[in-house]
């Protein structure tokens, strides 16, 4: 018993001796960082960088977790294979940077600018990306992008929706649900001929598929869009009427569209 308490008093001062030193190495680094903009394979975990301007830094196979650097200038940075794991990003600026191979399993990326971004297929599977912008299709898998497509018509942000749905159909677009989703949001947005013609294609794919009930449906719904368009631009005095056909179409469509997708990795 005294031997076993003896190690593990000894194993208690070891952890503490190496935390000790550890924190020094971290503060080094991130002086280094702040001066030079270069700290590669650096030690910064839990560091705090908020608004920090890092842009064009070279951060490549540094250990980042858990650290904050939201809303940190990070335009054309070099952060591959950097360990991101649950690091904040929330509102900052990735422009151009450079992301492949980094770790970014339950990173913070909402309302991030990711605009010509390096991103590995499917890298975001695993982080939180609502209301980021800029986002490349083959970062997301087509069930990501659906569903949070899905999740942004539940709180009526029909713009957002309309580009999530659109980079689902980039990376699958043989998937007839998210054209028809599309199709909705576009007809709420005002977009009544481009939701018309991804009403049509979708009724194509639903056909090609030997679906026909399904590719009837939409081009019925079509058809009734068309002509409630026409009629609106002669004027014949149908708005109120008009409006409400174009709801009770979406709502009719609503369940064909709004179809969840299990995540699909490797897609």
């Amino acid at each position: 018993m005294a031997q076993r308490l003896a190690f593990l008093t000894a194993l208690a001062l070891t952890t503490s001796i190496a935390a000790a030193e550890a924190a020094p190495q971290a503060d080094a680094a991130l002086i280094q960082l702040l001066q030079t903009q270069t700290c590669k394979n650096c030690r910064l975990a839990d560091v705090d960088l908020v608004h920090a301007q890092l842009r064009d830094a070279d951060l490549e196979g540094a250990r980042l977790q858990r650290s904050n650097l939201s809303k940190a200038q990070l335009d054309g940075a070099n952060l591959r294979n950097a360990d991101l794991s649950f690091t904040s990003l929330q509102g900052a600026s990735l422009r151009g940077a450079d992301l492949r191979g980094s770790r970014l399993v339950g990173t913070d990326l909402r309302d991030v600018d990711l605009s010509g971004a390096l991103l590995d297929p499917n890298a975001l599977e695993e982080a939180h990306w609502s209301g980021a912008t800029g986002l490349p299709p083959q970062a997301q898998s087509h069930a990501a992008l659906h569903n949070a497509g899905v999740g942004a018509t539940e709180t009526n942000r029909w713009t957002q929706a309309e580009e999530l749905f659109g980079l689902a159909i980039q990376k699958q677009p043989h998937i007839a649900e998210s054209w028809v989703a599309r199709a909705i949001t576009r007809e709420k947005l005002g977009k009544r001929q481009l939701a018309i013609q991804d009403l049509r294609y979708a009724g194509h794919l639903y056909a090609a598929n030997g679906a026909s009930d399904q590719a009837t449906q939409l081009e019925g719904a079509a058809n009734s869009l068309q002509d409630k368009v026409q009629k609106q631009q002669t004027g014949n005095g149908v708005g109120s009427a008009l409006l409400g056909g174009l709801l009770s179409t979406s709502k009719a469509l609503f369940p064909l569209a709004m179809k969840l997708f299990a995540p699909a990795i490797g897609l």
